[in-house]
């Protein structure tokens, strides 16, 4: 069974209305509330579960479920505010690879995802047991567990028998099933959200007395930001704070909140959490701060009791813009500025910054929320909302910690191919991350693992506050770019220096303009204007110059993006023109992006008004203008790639290779670093190809071998084994070149004797031929799952650092990412005149590494180095793997945090 339900008494998740439920393992405990379930069913739907109406039936059901566990049979049931609502069960009946399931869903709630959900959980968990097919057997007319099975997303097939349907369920896990578990799951989560996001009741429960308290404050940013329905205060001290309504309890409020918001001393949040689900409330955003181990997790239990959404605790609010409700649950300096930016943040400092840059910029903000410690509601949760909403065209997120990369990811490739989505990548540095786990509670992620999961999902990760806020801008105002090709204006040569070397420092190409293009800028630019790339168009140039110019530039072939660097001069003064209105008075927007930059200006970014309604980004520095646009040509080029897919790969034994993991962690109770023949074993069950090898123990056995294995010129190498050696080049512990039986016995009798009472036999090898060597790996990271890594391999591996990584499962498109994008890439396509190296051999590794690391969870490390790639193949020349002991997880399993 998976890791959560063994280890847990239960999980929470939500039903297809937004509420919670709790899955969890039957327990004997719960025979008579089983029976209940099945006892107060209509005779009809006896009849549909059972095939005939006997409330013998409903006993016989609770005393299978509650008996005693026994090898192959599960059972989960679905518990609402303490009350047994569904149950599914399956029963392999000593068959290996298929179990026979069965459903109930008590009467009355149907219709709800019940009986989906306590699927998909056992799904799960036969998988983790080996269980490739459920079969159920139905009557015809029973319309709703028939039409369960054929919308679950997997392959399903029936055989129909008279008056009953034998459905057989094929487990496997394919895209198609993950889409409709995210569907569902997406639309579970939208309802969930609407109380936090689109309340008809608010409270406030801790708005004081004193100017000073942030509930107070809360208050009045509702009240003050035009919140259209109903609002109370909480407070047992008096009727009315700043003109609301004020009562002494949740329980006494006139009407049930939809939404609360709790500001109250930390010692007290978890009471007034317990009171608010007994009364319920739906949806709390904890502001306060400093709730220890034991309130924190007092707090999430009530949660997850009375299945309310939680935002926090420690955070600044939320806020929704849209018209008709105008709600501004924070305590913020400023409201928001109305507008089309989704916006999630965990700390709540950052959160101020963006919406007052929003507004500021006249962007404005559709939804935001700050996430605070984020025990529930995450990142994941408000791109979904964004998503749907019908009014966000622009994500912002700042988040210093993942709960569930994974389906992040999933949700992230999907969201960002229709709005931007943007983010600050917080905690690059080891005192950033110290800094995000101590401010978040929760563990900060690796520089490396969270890059991969940027560039897989399409997310414009940005460096700074200010350079998302200036990336924002750009794509808010103006199309993407088709390419990273610059044309350069100016109307002085210096700003144009400095604008032509932020470009080429940001990764941006400035191509020359082709002899035609030089004649048409000659014809309508003043005397004297230098014709390259960049344009100086000179101080002389005037309005309706300026204006012609860049309208041509944007219709040029060879220019994806022009960039207009402008500095004031007592000329254009002098003749009343507005250089900067000849960008904005342009009519209608042009079909490639155009930017300012003006060193004048004193905010970092602007939008400027246009003629047509449109905006123009101006920037005070031409690297923050560079940089936006180096993000707006990425995001342009991801969009054009198609979204990859996880090939299938023949000749792999995933059943095999459990075994063996298995084998080897029976005997080694704590794991470790796999000997060879046990590693060999692994990478062949993968069809990972290997260089011919052999074990020897002895001198003579070392001689045997070194016959059987030389090559065309007869050359062999001897590398030493001892459980735990890492490095052997380092050690000292490889012989290369070996000529002959004595070189082989002195090589072996070297060995034994330096490495005394360590070594534990020798692996001898023919020696390789040239090629290229590279290096291939897995890193098993706690958060995020696998991590494969590629790059140049061989004794300067780490020194040179040349490695690039991107998150198991690989797909397609990330394979061949993950090739090309190390420094050490030309080498592999035949850079100075060599042959290019076997690039489909070398896709079919790493997808293989890949597969082999998302399969086997136990495999917490995995080292191919040195991977030899030549034209004619590739081969892993020396491969270490480490197993630890762990349960295999289900990142998508729909389940709440």
């Amino acid at each position: 069974m998976t890791d959560d339900l063994l280890d847990r008494s239960s999980v929470h998740a939500l039903l297809a209305d937004g509420t919670t439920v709790c899955i969890r393992r039957v327990l004997p405990s719960d025979h008579d509330q089983l029976r209940g379930l099945y006892e107060e069913m209509s005779p009809d739907n006896l009849r549909l579960r059972f095939f005939a109406a006997s409330r013998r039936s409903a006993a016989m059901a609770a005393d299978r479920a509650c008996a005693s566990a026994h090898p192959g049979y599960r059972a989960l049931l679905a518990e609402a505010n303490g009350a047994v609502i569904g149950l599914a069960e399956y029963d392999t009946g000593g068959e290996k690879d298929g179990a026979e399931i069965s459903i109930a869903v008590a009467d009355g709630l149907h219709h709800r995802g019940v009986g989906t959900l306590l699927v998909e959980h056992l799904v799960s968990a036969a998988r983790a047991e080996g269980i490739t097919t459920f079969t159920a057997d139905a009557l015809s007319e029973n319309h709703e567990v028939l039409r369960l099975f054929a919308d679950l997303g997997l392959r399903t097939s029936r055989r129909f028998e008279g008056p009953e349907v034998r459905c057989t369920v094929h487990l496997d896990q394919d895209d198609a099933y993950l889409s409709a578990v995210e569907a569902r799951g997406r639309s579970a989560d939208i309802a969930s959200l609407l109380p936090l996001l689109r309340p008809s009741v608010v409270a406030v429960v801790g708005a004081g007395r004193t100017p000073g308290s942030v509930g107070r404050a809360v208050l009045h940013h509702l009240r003050t930001g035009g919140f259209t329905h109903r609002l109370f205060a909480v407070n047992p001290c008096v009727t009315s704070v700043l003109g609301v309504p004020a009562y002494p309890s949740v329980a006494a409020l006139p009407k049930t909140p939809d939404l609360v918001i709790v500001a109250v001393p930390a010692a007290a949040v978890a009471v007034v959490a317990d009171e608010c689900g007994r009364a319920g409330v739906r949806a709390l955003v904890v502001v306060t701060a400093g709730l220890d181990h034991i309130q924190a997790g007092t707090l999430l239990a009530a949660c997850r009791t009375y299945g309310m959404r939680l935002v926090g605790p420690n955070c600044l609010g939320v806020s929704n813009t849209e018209a008709g409700l105008s709600l501004d649950a924070t305590f913020a300096a400023e409201h928001p500025r109305p507008g089309t930016a989704g916006v999630a943040v965990q700390s709540g400092g950052v959160g101020i910054a963006l919406l007052d840059g929003l507004s500021r910029l006249g962007i404005g903000v559709s939804s935001f929320a700050s996430l605070g410690d984020k025990y529930d509601v995450s990142g994941n949760d408000m791109l979904q909302w964004w998503e749907s909403d019908g009014r966000t065209d622009l994500a912002l997120l700042h988040l210093e910690s993942f709960g569930n990369p994974r389906a992040f990811s999933r949700t992230a490739r999907r969201v960002t191919r229709r709005i931007p989505v943007l983010t600050v990548d917080a905690g690059r540095t080891e005192a950033g991350r110290r800094a995000a786990a101590s401010h978040t509670a929760a563990a900060a992620t690796r520089t490396m693992t969270r890059g991969a999961l940027f560039t897989q999902a399409g997310i414009t990760a940005t460096r700074s506050v200010g350079e998302l806020l200036e990336t924002a801008a750009l794509f808010h105002s103006q199309p993407l770019p088709e390419g990273s090709r610059v044309a350069i204006v100016t109307n002085a040569g210096g700003a144009g220096v400095l604008t032509a070397d932020a470009c080429a420092e940001a990764g941006l190409a400035l191509p020359p303009f082709t002899p035609a293009m030089i004649d048409e800028l000659l014809g309508v630019l003043p005397d004297g204007a230098a014709i390259g790339n960049p344009v100086d168009a000179t101080a002389a140039v005037s309005e309706e110059q300026l204006t012609e110019c860049v309208d041509r530039l944007t219709r040029c072939p060879g220019i994806d993006a022009v960039v207009v660097a402008l500095v004031p001069t007592a000329l254009a003064a002098a003749t009343g023109d507005d250089l900067v209105r000849a960008l904005t008075a342009a009519p209608g927007r042009r079909a490639r992006p155009v930017l300012a930059v003006r060193l004048e200006q004193d905010r970092s970014v602007r939008l400027l008004p246009a003629a047509d309604g449109a905006t123009i980004p101006s920037y005070a520095e031409p690297q923050a203008a560079a940089r936006a646009l180096a993000h707006a040509a990425e995001r342009a080029e991801w969009l054009a790639r198609p979204a990859g897919v996880v090939p299938d790969l023949d000749d792999t034994e995933t059943g095999r290779a459990r075994t063996v993991v298995a084998e080897y962690l029976a005997a080694h109770s704590d794991g470790g670093w796999l000997d060879p023949r046990t590693c060999a074993d692994l990478l062949a069950c993968y069809g990972i190809p290997q260089t011919p090898w052999a074990w020897a123990e002895t001198e003579d056995d070392a001689v045997l071998a070194a016959d059987r294995l030389r090559g065309f010129d007869g050359r062999v190498v001897m590398k030493a084994h001892w459980p735990g050696l890492l490095h052997k080049t380092q050690q000292h512990a490889v012989h290369l070149d070996l000529r002959g039986d004595s070189q082989v016995r002195a090589a072996f009798r070297d060995l034994e004797t330096r490495f005394a009472g360590l070594i534990t036999g020798v692996v001898l090898q023919p020696l390789a031929a040239r090629g290229t060597e590279l290096f291939a790996g897995v890193a098993q990271d706690e958060v995020f799952g696998p991590l494969v890594l590629f790059g140049l391999g061989g004794t300067a591996t780490e020194v040179l650092a040349d490695h690039a990584a991107r998150l198991a499962p690989l797909t397609d498109r990330d394979v061949h990412e993950l090739i090309i994008s190390p420094r050490c890439a030309p080498l592999l396509v035949g850079a100075n005149g060599n042959s290019p190296v076997d690039l489909e051999e070398l896709e079919q590794l790493l997808l293989r590494l890949s597969r082999m690391a998302a399969d086997l969870p136990q495999l917490a490390e995995a080292d191919f180095n040195p991977v030899l790639a030549t034209p004619g193949g590739v081969t892993v020349l020396d491969a270490r793997v480490r197993l630890l002991p762990r349960r295999p997880q289900d990142p998508y399993l729909r389940r709440l945090r």
